[in-house]
């Protein structure tokens, strides 16, 4: 019963609660929990050939040939050999098996290589070394550094003090950013105690494996007691573990189980638009089909009846048939010889494409990302088409749009910015790879990583600017920052959050080197000098404050607040004699921000000893009080920081990846909609979408859903709606008649005036995709040019994708690198794995991948429309080619009566899908663009005909149908007539049967040959030689199947004697031939002449620029840097938790004593600071400097200083 399923059916209501005792195997084996092994295969040895037969056979025309196969078989139907059908059948079933099994394979290999890894395992009171699908469900597990965790671990203990664990989860969330784990005390007590930790015996009562990353519930029952456990003591599997010798963790979840594996969806068997479109339009075949069959059928019914019985003399009928029985043979006979109307030559043909084209995007050298020697990789054939078709991507943040590098790029102090680089003349130059860096070398301490090229700004250190100093000084105290040091004067930093870790970083480099911290103190390198700062209190960050402090107490006994943050929030704070200075500052800060810099402003103040005092008497009251505590924390916050002195102000970049902002924008003129789901903080993704230019301060209005109950959020979406669109009826939401599957109606897209923008939070999106809801979320989202989805969680990622593939016409793409975008990966139609920092797992789980974000542009624009307009050019030209040769024996058949009898030689057949034909189709969808790559990228709206499935269609496929119908006839009849009654040059008769079949199929080939030239837009050496070389081969094996050599060899095979040579010289014959051909292609010629004259579509029009430039090559767009102004600013610390600060000032963030070291900055004893380097005694007064604001009077609060600059 457990095979069909329902032993999982019990289990899965068994696991409402997972119960579980460490260390004991037998106990934990009677729940049968998953083990650690996973599996994202879909084959094994024995369902590979069923599994794959079944998908391969849910196309119809794949069990339409089996049926044939079965017909053919019969003898009183077949007039075709069997193995006609069955050899071409098995080649592409047997291709496309080879092809899913090789897929498979690696898929097997992946899985094999996670689940043969080694980890420590406690077995019978020793630590073993297993793999990890050996481990198990209530086994204790030992962890080193930089090991990945190996399945849901509860932390026991660590080698950090407090039991803390610091783990890297870019595979969760795509965050690079460390964060903090702690054990229970309790099971802290047991260490590495192999003796303790073999006799820990707790039991754990936990919630069942679900998918939620930021929420575990459970309680551990260990010596009579009962503890609470929460997230954060739960090590998930995907995380790495840094920092941190060793830990030992209990496990919960393993394998299938593990949150990892509850976020990464299935791998589902993905199916084009176009093949979607073939199946329905094979059925429609498939009617007209019988309906021809079942016309010649009734007609032969007819013959029989009327005129048969005088041919009975000398073709007697065989067992006496009546007309009725002859009639139903007659069907099954027409329904082989037509059958070339869907030919399995078109599957071949579509793969052999498909495979090619792959080809292009894998060879592709622009493509090539060489400093990491990663070409760009098509990992399946089956879906290049789409690629031509994308309306929705859905990218990932971290890792896709940006390089999760934090960089200190330019900064503003006491109202002079530096940052920017000029030339002699006072140009502003461009920073690049090869402008000037700044020489540190003047620092021992300085990392060697960081650069800067304003020389101006060292200068300014080394000449003791006292506000400059003060600057730095702020940067290396306030901070939550943890110091690493291993080797004598080799630091390490690791930051909660990026951006701290970027200006610690600065500050070291211009020498205020941050060195270590206890509780109670700061120790910093000041240009040389070693220095320890109390650390009296941290004023920390929260979403509200968006802002830190720290309050310190300098060597010389002085107490200072310092203060970094939103500059909004700081400037309320400011005291008023900071007026023009801030005046100043803004403007830097507008410029920060226009260039899509993060800002921070920074300020300080100094403290009176007596009132910090009751300030601290204060706060010690107000931290212990049980009632209202975080108000009257906030309210003594609040008093402090007031009245601020301001000292500058710093702009972070969020290194992009190069080329990000012109790749978006190009994918945006070509009507693509461009959605974020990242499972960032708010702050972070708005800037880094102003960053990218998918959100503009130009947008009539940014919409922020950021709402906690499911009411709020409705009412926040509908508001978004009425400011879009006033008295949208919500009964126009759907297409009329127009369904997506499963009776799922299909969404309109809705036009509105202006350009909007929506950022909706995790918590909020959670209401926004329940079913009462999630057509709300989706049609105000589909109104927005740009949609922002920030704190979600991998599932939520796919159920995104998942609600616009539902409801949307529309192909979408998902882009990501991480873990975490594994399940949107394989939920949308299209997946691209970016191979970059956060491990492989995305491109393993992909469709495309490649080393650069920007490459996406390539991959649509370029190949994607190319691959859909050449498969769409094929299946028009194919249809047409293969229609028109079938239905010429539907004329024929009357004139026949209605034998069954073919209008072309048997070899013609044979050879005309396969020899004749097959190349110069091949040739057009392998080699034919209708403008090269720079074009494509100048006129981006070259893209929006495959979104509305311009090329291939319904509509498209019966014009073809017309067109072939009208063809056939002209085929047929034009030489027919042409040659009846008519005479040779000799006098001999040259109506016969044979003659009429070799003009015939001749005519065919010349007008299927015309109409392919016709098609084509790029004509190549390749097109060429397969166009006249497939006409060329065509005489020569006509004339030589018809001699009298194959005759006398195989008579019954080649009855055609004489027939190319006594008819193919003679005038009258080529002049039918070109006759016939040229009314075959009139009605295209003159439709397409008044289709570019009346109505000329954008790849009309954008050819006729080509033409008109003589097909040279545009000139590229020359892209200078636009600096424009802007009032949005970002906020503070954007990776930054709240609570971090109390773990520092506890104690429990803070690692063991280090050894005593030196300052670094070795030979210097002296208090003072002399100039070094090789800008020693050098002022950079050769170049303009930021114009300085005049009259800006000292007070006794602040010396805004200025240097005078003499000149050279």
């Amino acid at each position: 019963m457990s095979f069909f399923g329902l032993d999982c059916a019990r289990k899965k209501e068994r696991e409402l609660e997972r119960r579980l005792r460490a260390n004991d195997r037998e106990y934990n084996l009677s729940f049968r929990y998953a083990t650690n092994a996973i599996k994202t295969s879909k084959y094994n040895v024995f369902t590979f050939l069923p599994l794959n037969l079944f998908e391969q056979f849910q196309r119809i025309a794949n069990a339409y040939f089996l049926f044939l196969l079965v017909l053919q078989a019969i003898p009183q139907i077949s007039s075709l050999s069997w193995f006609t059908t069955v050899v071409p059948l098995l080649l592409v079933l047997t291709v496309t098996a080879a092809k899913d099994a090789t897929d498979d394979i690696n898929r097997h290999r992946s899985d094999n290589q996670v689940n043969n890894r080694k980890v420590k395992v406690l077995i019978d009171r020793k630590l073993r070394s297993e793999k990890w699908m050996e481990v198990q469900v209530g086994d204790i597990i030992k962890l080193e550094n930089n090991q990945f965790v190996t399945a849901d671990l509860l932390l026991l203990s660590s080698s950090e003090s407090m039991n803390l664990v610091y783990i890297e989860t870019a595979e969760l969330d795509g965050e690079t950013n460390l964060k903090v784990k702690q054990a229970l005390p309790v099971t802290g007590d047991l260490g590495d105690n192999i003796e303790k930790l073999a006799g820990f015996d707790g039991e754990v009562h936990c919630e069942a494996p679900n998918n939620r990353l930021d929420r575990f519930t459970g309680t551990l029952t260990f010596a009579g007691q009962k503890y609470s456990l929460d997230n954060e003591k739960i090590l998930l599997r995907g995380c790495t573990l840094r920092n941190t010798e060793w830990c030992f963790g209990l496990v919960l979840f393993g394998g299938p189980e593990t949150k990892l594996m509850q976020n990464c969806g299935k791998t589902t068997f993905k199916r084009t638009s176009v093949d979607r479109l073939m199946n329905v339009l094979v059925l429609c075949i498939f009617g007209f089909l019988a309906f021809m069959c079942a016309i010649l059928a009734v007609g032969n019914c007819f013959w029989e009846l009327n005129e048969g019985s005088e041919f009975t003399v000398f073709l007697p009928r065989q067992d006496n048939n009546d007309a009725g029985f002859s009639a139903f043979l007659t069907f099954w006979s027409y329904v082989i010889i037509l059958n070339t109307v869907v030919p399995i030559s078109l599957y071949v043909s579509v793969e052999i494409i498909r495979l090619g084209n792959s080809y292009y995007i894998n060879w592709d050298r622009k493509m090539y990302y060489p400093r990491s020697d990663t070409p760009a990789e098509a990992r399946t054939t089956t879906l290049n088409e789409e690629l031509g078709q994308i309306k929705y991507v859905f990218s990932d943040k971290t890792g896709t749009l940006t390089q999760n590098i934090m960089i200190f790029n330019r900064c503003s102090i006491n109202g002079k910015s530096f940052g920017e680089v000029y030339d002699f003349t006072g140009q502003r130059l461009e920073i690049n790879e090869y402008t000037e860096k700044v020489d540190f070398s003047f620092n021992p301490l300085a990392d060697p990583r960081f650069a800067f090229h304003d020389h101006a700004l060292v200068e300014a250190v080394k000449l003791e600017n006292p506000e400059v100093h003060s600057f730095f000084r702020l940067l290396a105290l306030c901070h939550t920052v943890m110091a690493e040091e291993k080797k004598e004067g080799e630091l390490f930093y690791q930051a909660q959050s990026p951006d701290e870790g970027a200006l610690v970083t600065a500050a070291r480099n211009f020498g205020f080197v941050f060195r270590s911290r206890t509780p109670d103190s700061v120790s910093i390198v000041e240009m040389g000098k070693p220095c320890t700062y109390e650390l009296l209190a941290i004023l920390d960050f929260n979403n509200v404050r968006k802002r830190m402090s720290v309050i310190v107490r300098s060597p010389e006994g002085k107490l200072f607040l310092y203060c970094k943050g939103a500059d909004t929030i700081i400037y309320e704070r400011l005291h008023q004699s900071c007026k023009k200075l801030m005046d100043v500052t803004t403007e830097h800060l507008n410029e920060f921000a226009g260039e899509g810099l993060r800002t921070l402003a920074l300020a300080y103040k100094d403290l009176d000893e007596e009132y910090f005092r009751q300030w601290k008497k204060r706060h010690h009251e107000a931290s212990t009080a049980l009632d209202d505590r975080e108000e009257k924390l906030e309210q003594l916050y609040e008093e402090i920081e007031k009245d601020l002195l301001l000292l500058g102000a710093t702009a972070i970049e969020d290194k992009l990846q190069d080329g990000v902002p012109q790749t978006i924008e190009l994918l945006a003129r070509a009507d693509i909609k461009i959605w974020v789901l990242t499972g960032d903080k708010q702050e972070t993704a708005e800037n880094i979408a102003y960053s990218c230019n998918l959100l503009r301060e130009e947008m009539d209005e940014i919409f922020i859903v950021a709402a906690n109950s499911p009411d709020d959020v409705r009412q926040e979406l509908r508001n978004a709606l009425t400011s879009m669109k006033p008295g949208a009826p919500d009964d126009s939401v759907f297409v009329r008649g127009r369904t997506l599957g499963k009776g799922v109606k299909a969404v309109r897209d809705e036009e509105v005036n202006g350009e909007y923008g929506l950022v909706i939070n995790g918590h909020s999106l959670a209401y926004a995709l329940e079913s009462s809801m999630e057509l709300e979320f989706l049609r105000t989202a589909c109104m927005c040019k740009t949609v922002i989805c920030c704190r979600v969680t991998p599932l939520q990622k796919a159920q995104v994708v998942q609600l616009v593939k539902k409801y949307k016409q529309a192909v979408t793409l998902a882009i990501g690198d991480g873990a975490n975008d594994v399940s949107m990966i394989k939920v949308a139609h299209i997946g691209v794995g970016i191979s970059g920092q956060e491990g492989m797992q995305a491109v393993l789980s992909s469709d495309y991948s490649f080393a650069q974000f920007r490459f996406l542009q390539r991959l649509l624009l370029v190949h994607g429309r190319w691959s859909y307009l050449r498969m769409c050019k094929f299946l028009r030209y194919f249809f047409y080619k293969n229609f028109t040769f079938t239905l010429v024996h539907f004329w024929y058949a009357f004139f026949c009566g209605f034998s069954a009898q073919t209008v072309y030689d048997e070899w013609f057949i044979t050879l005309y899908n396969l020899v004749y034909t097959a190349l110069p189709v091949l040739g057009m969808s392998l080699f034919d663009q209708d403008v090269s790559d720079v074009w494509s990228f100048q006129h981006p709206k070259l893209y929006n005909p495959g979104q509305v499935n311009d090329y291939f269609s319904k509509k498209t496929f019966f014009k073809c149908a017309i067109h072939s119908c009208y063809s056939s006839f002209m085929l047929f009849f034009v030489p027919y007539f042409a040659m009846h009654d008519t005479v040779r040059d000799d006098g001999k008769d040259a109506a016969d049967y044979q003659s009429f079949a070799l003009i015939t199929q001749t005519c065919l080939l010349f007008a299927v040959s015309i109409q392919l030239g016709l098609e084509m837009s790029y004509w190549t050496a390749v097109n060429t030689f397969f166009v006249l070389g497939s006409l060329v081969m065509y005489f020569a094996v006509t004339f030589a199947m018809y001699s009298n050599g194959m005759f006398l060899m195989v008579p019954s095979a080649f009855p055609f004697i004489g027939t190319a040579r006594n008819s193919l010289n003679q005038p009258n014959v080529w002049l039918t031939v070109l006759l016939t051909s040229f009314l075959c292609v009139l009605p295209v010629i003159t439709y397409r002449f008044l289709a570019i004259q009346l109505c000329p579509t954008i790849n009309d029009m954008v050819m006729f620029k080509v033409r008109q430039a003589k097909a040279k090559l545009p000139p590229p767009s020359r892209r200078t840097r636009i600096r424009r102004t802007s009032t949005r600013r970002s906020g503070y610390a954007f990776s930054h938790a709240q609570g971090y600060g109390d773990l520092i000032t506890s104690g429990r963030l803070l690692r063991r004593p280090a050894v005593s070291r030196s300052s670094g900055f070795t030979g210097r004893t002296t208090t003072g600071f002399s100039p070094m380097g090789r800008s020693a005694g050098y002022s950079p007064t050769a170049r303009p400097q930021n114009v300085k604001t005049q009259d800006v009077e000292a007070t006794s609060l602040q010396m805004y200083r200025t240097i005078e600059e003499p000149a050279l």
